[in-house]
C-alpha cells in the first residue's frame, strides 16, 4: 500500500496539470467599419424617432392640412403599415444587394420622403408620402440589429448591445418631446424637415464606408413575388385592423371584417409559401432556435411596453390635464433621460450577472412603474408622474439587453440578417397588438365606469344635487342650471376616464410580472461556437 501510495505521489508531481489557455486576441476592428456602423446607428435613429415623433403634435398637422378627425390617424397608421411590410423583407434585401446598398437606398429615400412630407399641403399627399418613409426607412432598423451581431462578435457583443439598445428604446420614448418642441418653436413641418441633413450626412457616409459584406445579385432572379404580396396582404391588413379596430367597434364595422378576412387569408397563402419556397422571402427557421423564440416573444411583450406606455402617458396629460405638445414633451423628456443614464449600468450587469437576471428585473421595474400609475388621479402632473416613468425608463433598458442579447447574439452569423428582421418584426407587432388591446380595454372600462357614474349621479343623490348647485351658482343667466348640468357630466365623464386608466395600468402591471416569473424559467443562453472568434 505504501509503494503504491508513493508511486501515485510521484506520478501526480511528474505530470503537470493543464493550464487554461488564453483567451484568443480579437482582431481590431478597423475605424472605418466603426465610422460606418454609427452612420447606420443615427439612420436608425431616425427611423425610430419617426415612429413617435408626430404623436404629440397630431393636432397641429391637422389644423395644418384641414384634415377631419377620421383622417388624421392614418399619418401614423400609413407609416406602420409600411413599416411591418418592409421590416421582414430586409433581411432578404440585404442577402441580395448587400448592406451597403440596402442601407444607403433606405437613408436616401427616407430623406426625400421627409422632404415631401414637410412640404405636404394636403392630408392625402402626407399619408401618401408617410407610407414612402415608412417602407423606405424599415430597412435601416433590422439593417443595424444584424450588423452589430456581425461585426462586434464575441465579448464584444456586450459593448454593443447597450448602444442598439438605447436606440431602439430611447428614439420613440423622446420622440413626442422633440415633436412637441419642434412644433412650438417653428411649426409641424420641421417634424421632417429635422431629418434632411442628418439623412444626407448618413446617406453620403453609408456608400462611402460600409463594406460588411457582399451582395448575392443571384437571389434576385428568384424573387418570390408571391411570398411577397401575401405578407403585404397579411401584414398590412393586420396592422389596419388593429389600428383602427378598437375606433370602430372591431368587427361591427364591415370595413374592419373585409380587410380582417383579407388579413387571415393573406396569412394562410404566405405561411404556405414561405414553408414551400425554394427560396422564400422570410425564412422562419430561425424560431426553431429556442432562444431566438423565447428572445423573440420577450420583444413582442417588450413593444407593448415601449409603445403602449408613450402611448399612455401623452393621452392622459392631453386629455385629463390638457397639456400642448410642449408640456407633454417636457413630462416626457424624464424616461428618455433616465433610459440614457441607465445604459451603462445595464450593460455592465448585463456582462457580470445571469442574463436572466436582468431580464426579469427589467419587467420587474416596468411592473412597478405601471403599479404605481394605478393611483392615478385627475390631478396628477409631473411630479407625480416622476417616478414611474423613472421605473419604465430602467424597466426599458434592462430588459431590452438581454433580450436582443438571447434573440440574435446566439445565432450563427449566416441566420442573423434574416433574423434581425423577425425579431424587430415581433416588437412592432406586440406594439399594435398592445396598443389595440390597450383602447379596446380602455374603452370597455370607459363604458362600465360612465354607467356606474350615473347611476351614483342622479337626482336622488344629495352629494350630486350639492354639487350641481354649486356649479349653478358660477354661472349666469337662465340657461345657468342647464350649464351647471353639463360641466357636472363632463366632470363625470372625466373621472371615469381617469378611473380607466388606472384599469389600464393595472392589466400592464399583470402582464408585465407574468412575464418576469417566464423568464426564470429560460435556459441560459449560450454563445455559439466560435462566437469569440474575430471577424
Amino acid at each position: 500500500m505504501t509503494s503504491i501510495a508513493a508511486s501515485a505521489t510521484l506520478s501526480s508531481r511528474q505530470v503537470p496539470r493543464p493550464q487554461p489557455q488564453p483567451r484568443a486576441a480579437l482582431d481590431p476592428i478597423p475605424p472605418r467599419r466603426l465610422f460606418a456602423f454609427l452612420a447606420m446607428c443615427f439612420g436608425m435613429f431616425m427611423a425610430f424617432l419617426d415612429i413617435q415623433i408626430v404623436s404629440a403634435s397630431l393636432a397641429d398637422i391637422q389644423a395644418g392640412l384641414s384634415a377631419s378627425a377620421d383622417e388624421i390617424p392614418w399619418v401614423q397608421t400609413a407609416y406602420l403599415i409600411a413599416e411591418v411590410v418592409a421590416i421582414p423583407l430586409s433581411g432578404f434585401l440585404s442577402r441580395a444587394i448587400g448592406t451597403r446598398m440596402l442601407f444607403t437606398i433606405s437613408a436616401g429615400g427616407f430623406t426625400i420622403a421627409s422632404i415631401l412630407c414637410g412640404t405636404s399641403s394636403s392630408i392625402d399627399s402626407m399619408i401618401v408620402w408617410r407610407a414612402i418613409q415608412g417602407f423606405i426607412g424599415g430597412g435601416m432598423v433590422p439593417t443595424v440589429f444584424a450588423t452589430a451581431y456581425l461585426i462586434f462578435q464575441g465579448p464584444r457583443q456586450k459593448l454593443v448591445a447597450p448602444v442598439v439598445g438605447l436606440i431602439a428604446t430611447l428614439a420613440p420614448t423622446i420622440g413626442p418631446t422633440i415633436g412637441g418642441y419642434l412644433t412650438d418653436a417653428y411649426s409641424w413641418h420641421w417634424l421632417f424637415f429635422i431629418n434632411v441633413v442628418p439623412g444626407i450626412v448618413v446617406t453620403i457616409a453609408t456608400y462611402l464606408l460600409v463594406d460588411f459584406d457582399k451582395p448575392d445579385f443571384a437571389l434576385l432572379k428568384n424573387f418570390d413575388w408571391y411570398g411577397l404580396l401575401s405578407m403585404a396582404g397579411f401584414l398590412g391588413a393586420l396592422e389596419y385592423v388593429l389600428e383602427e379596430g378598437p375606433r370602430y367597434e372591431w368587427f361591427d364595422d364591415d370595413t374592419i371584417f373585409v380587410v380582417a378576412i383579407i388579413s387571415a387569408v393573406s396569412a394562410v397563402a404566405f405561411f404556405a409559401r414561405v414553408l414551400t419556397a425554394r427560396v422564400p422571402i422570410v425564412d422562419l427557421r430561425a424560431f426553431a432556435n429556442r432562444n431566438f423564440a423565447v428572445g423573440s416573444l420577450f420583444s413582442f411583450v417588450l413593444g407593448i411596453g415601449l409603445y403602449g406606455l408613450t402611448y399612455l402617458y401623452p393621452v392622459y396629460l392631453a386629455q385629463v390635464r390638457g397639456y400642448d405638445s410642449l408640456m407633454i414633451g417636457e413630462t416626457m423628456f424624464v424616461s428618455g433621460a433616465v433610459m440614457f443614464l441607465t445604459a451603462p449600468i445595464a450593460g455592465q450587469l448585463n456582462e457580470r450577472l445571469d442574463p436572466r437576471f436582468i431580464l426579469v428585473a427589467g419587467f420587474v421595474f416596468f411592473a412597478i412603474g405601471t403599479w404605481q400609475m394605478t393611483y392615478l388621479t385627475s390631478d396628477w402632473d409631473f411630479w407625480e408622474l416622476l417616478w414611474p416613468q423613472v421605473f419604465r425608463g430602467v424597466g426599458l433598458m434592462f430588459a431590452i439587453i438581454p433580450v436582443t442579447n438571447t434573440a440574435l447574439g446566439t445565432l450563427p452569423p449566416d441566420r442573423v440578417k434574416n433574423a434581425s428582421g423577425l425579431f424587430n418584426l415581433m416588437r412592432n407587432l406586440g406594439g399594435a397588438i398592445g396598443l389595440a388591446a390597450i383602447n379596446t380595454w380602455f374603452n370597455d372600462r370607459m363604458d362600465l365606469h360612465l354607467t356606474r357614474l350615473h347611476e351614483a349621479v342622479n337626482p336622488a343623490s344629495v352629494a350630486a344635487n350639492e354639487r350641481l348647485a354649486n356649479l349653478a351658482a358660477r354661472f349666469q343667466g337662465t340657461d345657468a342650471h342647464a350649464q351647471a348640468l353639463a360641466k357636472l357630466m363632463s366632470i363625470v365623464r372625466l373621472q371615469a376616464a381617469v378611473m380607466s386608466y388606472a384599469d389600464v395600468f393595472l392589466l400592464l402591471t399583470v402582464l408585465f410580472l407574468v412575464l418576469a416569473a417566464f423568464g426564470l424559467l429560460m435556459k441560459r443562453p449560450q454563445p455559439p461556437a466560435g462566437a469569440a472568434a474575430g471577424h
